[in-house]
């Protein structure tokens, strides 16, 4: 049926093509194989590096028992410092966190909460609310106008992916909000080290299910999606050939094999929804972050003691005032050029996990 809706929409290109670019304008087949490609050689080695390394940061102080109400106050004035207004949005509980809303006046976000488990819900509240300030930053004078509306699904989710990776889960991040984790739950985080926390939120392990894996090994759960749909699409793979295709390439990029086909092939609603090109964005938006980040330091140099602060005003108004308002004024190519002053590049999502795990597991020593 997707073959066929495509082949209505543009008959000129491939159903594929048809499918990325409904998620992603102007981006195809032939930008994301060798990005992706480069991506795959990098990581394979860099996991396999990490998972051979005898130091494993110790995360055993994240597991435990956490008062909802407490991670609720929590995550409520984490997003409220971020710069969320809660004027023109709120907090709810959902089954899987999402932002939504009709209008930047009214922007809704959603979290899920375990009681074993405060980082889970933390985060996913710090990745709504970067969507959510990306809904409430966009340009105010034409609101009402389809050129306000955000760009793409890659775009929008290199905000959630700035916030959640790129602010959240650095070293000055944990260093600022320590006593106030170590105060919520003084049970497990009193005595806790800002060290220690940050290489514990930061832990690469592989593991079966994509929206459960670390940032290091969440790119190579996309592209096996990405490499399965194509042959899908090509008609090169047949659907009952899927489950043995997916376990061999998860095998081959992470070292591991599903068990069964729900914690396999069977784990995601894209396919069954219909949602073919999707994938893509999520991968894209964190080779966006990594940009885009790099392209704040220059404007904001000290951003690194600021986040310590916890002054993050000057951030959200950079990403309001170079991402945010200009709707969908642009293609992503276009704005990537205009705020960073160059194409989008693997190489600072590839510099920057490199960097950062290398430290984390003294590979580079």
């Amino acid at each position: 049926l997707i073959k066929r809706r495509s082949a209505y929409i543009d008959p000129e290109k491939s159903p594929y093509n048809v499918n990325i670019e409904n998620f992603e304008r102007g981006t195809s087949t032939a930008q994301l194989d060798p990005l992706f490609d480069n991506l795959k050689s990098q990581l394979i080695p860099l996991i396999k590096e990490i998972g051979d390394n005898k130091i494993k940061p110790d995360a055993s102080f994240l597991d435990g028992e956490f008062p909802i109400s407490v991670q609720e106050e929590l995550g409520k004035r984490i997003s409220s410092d971020m710069g969320f207004s809660f004027d023109h949005g709120r907090m709810d509980v959902s089954v899987h966190p999402f932002c939504g809303g009709g209008d930047s006046t009214d922007v809704r976000i959603t979290t899920r909460y375990r009681s074993d488990n405060f980082v889970e819900s933390l985060y996913a509240v710090i990745h709504e609310t970067g969507h959510g300030l990306y809904e409430q930053g966009r340009m105010s004078d034409a609101k009402d106008l389809p050129v306000s509306e955000s760009l793409t699904m890659g775009i929008h989710e290199s905000q959630s992916l700035f916030w959640e990776r790129m602010i959240a889960q650095r070293k000055s991040f944990c260093s600022h909000y320590l006593d106030t984790f170590a105060n919520a739950f003084p049970e497990k985080l009193k005595g806790i080290s800002a060290q220690k926390l940050y290489e514990g939120i930061n832990l690469c392990e592989p593991s079966y299910i994509r929206v459960e894996a670390d940032e290091v090994t969440y790119p190579l759960h996309v592209i096996l999606r990405y490499e399965l749909e194509k042959g899908l699409f090509d008609g090169s793979i047949s659907v009952n050939q899927l489950p043995d295709l997916w376990n061999n390439k998860m095998e081959e990029y992470l070292g591991i094999r599903p068990p069964t086909n729900r914690l396999g092939v069977l784990q995601d609603v894209h396919w069954s929804s219909g949602l073919f090109g999707y994938f893509p964005s999520y991968t894209l938006g964190a080779m966006y972050a990594s940009q885009f980040y790099n392209a704040m330091l220059r404007d904001i140099p000290d951003s690194e003691s600021q986040i310590e602060m916890g002054m993050f005003e000057n951030i959200k108004n950079w990403l309001n005032k170079n991402i945010h308002s200009k709707g969908t004024l642009f293609s992503p190519s276009e704005l990537v050029e205009q705020v960073t002053g160059e194409p989008l590049n693997h190489k600072y999502f590839i510099s920057y996990l490199k960097e950062k795990y290398g430290n984390i597991y003294k590979l580079n020593n």
